[in-house]
């Protein structure tokens, strides 16, 4: 049974949502013998990505402080196209959602303009000293929503 992709409607729409990419120099270290990208790979793409993105927002403060850190909560990768050693990578972040202490972020690892990978994730805004989830900041929602022109 095939899971429903949330790449929507259609791969060129989906991506024409992205705002912010950073480039990508895969390492050897990050490829198999055949000189494939390995699979754990992408996970550390996503995770430089989003707090690259993060950064870029000057929400490095709001979302990782003694107060407050964002955990994942969640992380899936859609394996569309191989990807080698050489290809230029492009991977592209967004904020698809926000909910009271939680983040949904959707990525797209593109090369020679082809989407390659889709990946989307939660991430949680957790308080230090509980250990439970706390608001995410005004602030900071307020960055993220006028970034992607969210409602």
């Amino acid at each position: 049974m095939r899971k429903e992709s949330f790449v929507q409607p259609d791969p060129e729409s989906w991506l024409a949502k992205f705002q912010f990419f950073i480039p990508i120099k895969v390492r050897y270290c990050e490829t198999d013998l055949l000189g494939h990208v390995n699979n754990v790979s992408y996970f550390m793409y996503f995770e430089q990505g989003r707090i690259e993105y993060f950064e870029n927002l000057g929400l490095t403060q709001d979302l990782f402080s003694d107060e407050r850190v964002s955990v994942v909560a969640d992380l899936e990768c859609q394996y569309l196209a191989q990807i080698y050693l050489r290809d230029p990578l492009k991977l592209y972040i967004r904020v698809a959602k926000l909910g009271r202490s939680s983040i949904d972020v959707e990525y797209a690892l593109v090369a020679h303009d082809e989407l390659k990978a889709a990946g989307r994730g939660a991430i949680v805004l957790i308080d230090t000293k509980t250990g439970k989830s706390t608001p995410i900041p005004d602030s900071a929602r307020e960055a993220i929503r006028s970034f992607e022109k969210m409602e």
